[in-house]
This record gives structure tokens, sequence and C-alpha cells, in this order.
């Protein structure tokens, strides 16, 4: 796969130092893939087309240059180079992933303030600070609703939304925390009530892509029924995506990849490479930071890239 072509003499990104530099698709993999064993390696995904990432850049740049080159930036213009942001299923722009040892383990997509920027350095570079109250409490709930305590959850969010009532990551736990309760409804309620500027925040990207997951998985079969589909012929891949979607709304996140991930080595062109474009919106409802995200991104790289 392209990631896997060697670097030549004439495809010498454009840096202007070891700290920030310019990547392509043909670079990348000794960019990033090879620093990022050496040293965390932040890629920030942009266009120049792109508002939100003209705010975003320089402040990622000077970010990353306070840390002293503990942490490198490399910045890719998906126009020129769109090949590695396909593969990775990267839908929007500005996003930013970080890689460690190979592998993407952190990130965001869309443009977030200096501080979680520099959040995110400090724990790339192993120095995070403790951060704001309302930071902590946002962690607080989305820890009680990774734990099913979806009452509890509700609980803390709402105290952000006491403490700041435009906070759109509070508004989005809270419909999470609705819908694992099972009011759907409610949930799709509580969301509508995000401004349409807000519209792009990954907390609330999260909560309508876990909606829509969980309206589509209704329309499903029993699990059982859905397995047995499967086992009675393997290459049924509608009878595998809908079992993919049944597992994740009953909580089996890795079962669930795994369906998907058998889709995309038998037939990556499926329903219009439906498979991947699946595992992506789980991403996305899951969030960057998840374990499963990270776990399901490593799997599918492993296989793009392979």
């Amino acid at each position: 796969m392209l990631l896997n072509q060697p670097a030549t003499p004439g495809d010498a990104s454009p840096a202007a130092d070891d700290v920030v530099i310019d990547t392509t698709t043909r670079t990348f993999m000794k960019d990033v893939v090879e620093e990022s064993r050496k040293r965390p390696v932040l890629v920030d995904f942009w266009a120049p087309w792109c508002g939100p990432c003209k705010t975003l850049t320089p402040v990622i740049e000077k970010v990353v240059r306070a840390a002293k080159g503990k942490v490198r930036l490399a910045k890719m213009n998906t126009d020129e180079h769109p090949a590695v942001a396909q593969q990775l299923g990267i839908q929007s722009l500005p996003t930013v992933y970080a890689f460690v040892n190979g592998q993407p383990v952190d990130g965001f997509t869309g443009a977030q303030p200096e501080s979680q920027v520099q959040a995110l350095v400090d724990r790339l570079a192993g120095g995070a600070a403790a951060g704001p109250d309302l930071k902590e409490l946002l962690e607080s709930g989305e820890a009680a609703l990774a734990e099913g305590d979806a009452a509890g959850a509700i609980e803390v969010f709402a105290h952000v939304l006491g403490e700041e009532p435009s906070n759109v990551k509070a508004i989005a736990g809270i419909a999470r925390a609705q819908l694992a309760a099972g009011s759907l409804e409610q949930a799709k309620a509580t969301l509508a009530t995000v401004p349409e500027s807000a519209a792009g925040d990954a907390a609330v990207a999260a909560a309508r892509a876990a909606i829509e997951l969980e309206e589509a998985a209704a329309s499903l079969g029993d699990v059982g029924e859905l397995q047995a589909k499967v086992a009675a012929n393997p290459l049924d891949h509608q009878a595998r995506f809908d079992l993919a979607l049944a597992l994740n709304a009953h909580g089996k996140r890795e079962e669930a990849i795994d369906e998907l991930l058998a889709i995309v080595r038998k037939d990556r062109a499926w329903n219009d490479d439906g498979a991947r474009k699946q595992l992506v919106q789980f991403f996305e409802a899951w969030g960057p930071t998840d374990e499963f995200t990270l776990l399901g991104r490593r799997r599918l790289s492993s296989i793009l890239f392979a």
C-alpha cells in the first residue's frame, strides 16, 4: 500500500526544521510512523480551503515548539496528498492524530482552544498538569458513562451546565447518557439544543453518530439469528455487516470490529467501501481516545497499509 513505499531523495518534505515539518504520502512512513518510535508525532490533516485549519495550525505549531523537541508536528495538505487521510477514514478537517510507536493513540477533530492542544501535547510529552475543575468534571462524567452509570453521568454533566450553560461537551454527554439509559427520543431532543455553530464539535459528532447507530440497530434482527446467517454463509457480507451493528448496540465493540474487518479483508470494495466507512462511524461515536477506537484503528491500519 501507499504508506509502505520508501521515500526517495526527491520526495523530501519542505521542512523548515525538525520539529515542525510538512509531510507527503510518500514520506509519511519516515516522517511520522518511523519517527514516532523515537518521539510522539502529531499529524495535522488540513486543506487550504479549511477556515478552522488556518486558526488551529498556528496554535499547534506554537505549543509543539514550546515543547522543545519532545514532540514533532507533521502537517499534511489533504488536497495535495489525500491518500493517507482517506485510508485512515478522516471525514472532516481539521483532524489531528497523535502517533506513538508507529500507531495512532490520541487525537481530535475540529478547531480546539490552545488549552486543549496544550493538554494533548503535555500528555504526549509526559508532563500533563492538573486541568481546570470543569475539565475534571467532564472527565468524571465520561468515566461514569463508561462504567454504565448513566444516571450518575447525567448528574455530573448537568452540574457542568450549571456552571457553564453553553458547554457543548456537557450537552453531548447528557445526550449520550440518555441514549445509554434507553431514552433515544430524549437524547435526540437534548442534542438538538446544541447551537449550529458547535455542530462540528467532536463530542457533538460522537453523540450524533451514537444516535444514528442506535436507530440503525433498532431495525435489525436478533444477534443469534444474524450469527447463524453468517455461519451458514460466511460470504454473506450484508448479514455480517448487520451483525456488527447489532453487536455494537449490545456493547460488544471488539466483536463488532472483528466482523467489519472480516469484510474489509475479503472484499474492500463491497457496498462502496461500506465496512470501512461503518468502522469510521463507530470510531466517531466511541470517541478518538476510546480503547476500542484505538484498537480498531490499529487493526484497520494493519490491513490497509500491509
